[in-house]
C-alpha cells in the first residue's frame, strides 16, 4: 500500500494488521510456567527476603544461560551500574563514556559514583555508540598519561566507557573494546535490555569487565524489580557479591562488617519469579523474533519509515520493536505517537538526550549529530511476546 499520503495513519493499520485492535500495552510480561508454584514454594519456605536458595539458582541459571563464569542477582539495573562503576574504578572527579541517547540510568549510575558522564554520538544502524566517531573524537580531545586517559579540555581521567544495548540491539562490541584497549578505558556494559543478545554468538554483557542485566516489570522476562552484573573475571564476582550483601563476612552469628558496602541483594521472592520467567525465555525469544518478522512484512510497502533490524554478525531479542522514520518524516513523529496511541496502540518516542536534561547540561559532549536525528524519529511499537503468537489472528 502507497502510505506516503497519511504516514500516521499507515502506520496505524500496518500495526493492526499484525496484532489486531487494541488496547494494547508496549511490553507487557507472560506468566505461563511456573511462577505460581514457585512462589507458594518460597512463601512456604518463609525464606522471603535476602537469603534462600531461589537467589542462588537464580544467579546459577543466569550465568549458564548467558556464559557468564559468574552473576549475582541485584534489586535492579541502576544498582548493577551502580556497583559494577564502583569495580571499575571510577572515582569522585573522573569522566566516563556513555551515549547522550541512552535511559537515564545509564547517566544516573555514574552520578552516583561522583564522577562525570561524557556523553557520546551513537549511530543509525544499532542505534549504540557510535565506535569509528567514538576512536576520532578521543583522537582529538585525549592523551595517554602515566596509563590513563585524560581529556585535555577538563584535565579530568576518563576511566571507563558504558555503552548500551540499545532495545537489545547489539552495539559494535568488538570495536568498542578494541577503542578500551587502545585508550585504556574499563568497559562495562549496560546490557538492561538485551538478554537473550548475542554477537558471533557470545552473550552480550559478557565482552567487557562487566556487564548489568535488568528485569524490570516491562523487560524480557521480569523478577517485578530486579538486575544483575555479569562478570568473567571469578575473583571480581566474588567481590560484587561481597558488596552488594552489605559486605558482611561469612560467620555463625556476628554481624562484621570490612568495608562500605551496599544492601542491593535481590529478594529469594523476586528471585522465584525469575527462576520461572528464566525457564521461559527461548520461547519468549522465539515469539519476539516471530513478532519482527511480522512486523517487517506489514511495513515493507509502507513508505516513510522502516524497522530497526539486528545488526550483521549478531542476533537481537528485540525486546522493543522500533520503527525508524526517515529523516524527510521527522517532523510526523507526534502526529504518529497521537495517532497510535488514539487507536489503542501504545507508542513511546526514544528518551530525551541526557544532554538535554537539567543536572547534565553542563557535562562534557562530543558532536552528536546522529543521536539528535535518532531522537525526532525512532518509535517503539507493541512489543510483548505473547504478541508473536498471533499470526494465525493477522493472517501471518
Amino acid at each position: 500500500m502507497d502510505t506516503n499520503s497519511n504516514l500516521p495513519q499507515s502506520i496505524v493499520l500496518a500495526i493492526k494488521s499484525v496484532v489486531g485492535d487494541g488496547p494494547l500495552a508496549l511490553h507487557e510480561p507472560r506468566f505461563h510456567g511456573n511462577e505460581w508454584s514457585y512462589l507458594k514454594e518460597c512463601l512456604d519456605s518463609t525464606f522471603v527476603s535476602s537469603v534462600g536458595k531461589f537467589v542462588d539458582r537464580f544467579e546459577d541459571d543466569l550465568a549458564n544461560f548467558t556464559g557468564a563464569k559468574r552473576a549475582v542477582a541485584v534489586v535492579n539495573g541502576t544498582a548493577a551500574l551502580h556497583v559494577a562503576l564502583r569495580l571499575a574504578g571510577v572515582e569522585p572527579g573522573d569522566e566516563v563514556l556513555l551515549p547522550a541517547l541512552t535511559f537515564i540510568a545509564t547517566a544516573n549510575a555514574v552520578a552516583y559514583c561522583q564522577a562525570t558522564p561524557h556523553f557520546v554520538d551513537s549511530e543509525e544502524r544499532s542505534l549504540g555508540m557510535d565506535a569509528v566517531a567514538l576512536r576520532e573524537y578521543l583522537l582529538t580531545i585525549t592523551e595517554i598519561r602515566n596509563g590513563q586517559c585524560v581529556n585535555r579540555k577538563t584535565g579530568r581521567i576518563i576511566r571507563a566507557m558504558v555503552p548500551m544495548h540499545t532495545f537489545g540491539h547489539p552495539v559494535d562490541i568488538n570495536a568498542l573494546l578494541a577503542i578500551a584497549h587502545d585508550f585504556h578505558l574499563q568497559l562495562i556494559e549496560d546490557a538492561a535490555e538485551s538478554l537473550g543478545s548475542t554477537v558471533g554468538g557470545q552473550h552480550t554483557g559478557t565482552f567487557g569487565l562487566m556487564g548489568t542485566l535488568s528485569f524490570n516489570g516491562n523487560k524480557t522476562i521480569t523478577t517485578g524489580g530486579g538486575g544483575a552484573i555479569l562478570t568473567n573475571d571469578v575473583e571480581l564476582g566474588k567481590r560484587v557479591k561481597h558488596i552488594t550483601t552489605t559486605a558482611k563476612l561469612p560467620h555463625r552469628w556476628n554481624f562484621v562488617h570490612d568495608e562500605v558496602g551496599f544492601n542491593y541483594r535481590l529478594p529469594n521472592l523476586n528471585a522465584a519469579l525469575g527462576c520461572a520467567q528464566l525457564e521461559q525465555l527461548p520461547g519468549f525469544l522465539r515469539d519476539k523474533r516471530r513478532l519482527f518478522e511480522q512486523y517487517q512484512a506489514a511495513f515493507a510497502n509502507v513508505l516513510g519509515v522502516h524497522l530497526v533490524a539486528e545488526p550483521a554478525g549478531s542476533s537481537s531479542n528485540y525486546w522493543l520493536q522500533t520503527l525508524l522514520l526517515d529523516a524527510a518524516h521527522a517532523d510526523q513523529r507526534d502526529a504518529v505517537l497521537a495517532a497510535t496511541n488514539d487507536a489503542g496502540l501504545m507508542t513511546r518516542p526514544i528518551w530525551a538526550l541526557m544532554n538535554r536534561l537539567p543536572m547534565y547540561a553542563n557535562s562534557p559532549s562530543a558532536p552528536l549529530p546522529v543521536a539528535e536525528s535518532l531522537e525526532q524519529r525512532v518509535i517503539n511499537i507493541p512489543s510483548s511476546s505473547g504478541l508473536g503468537s498471533l499470526s494465525d489472528k493477522s493472517g501471518g
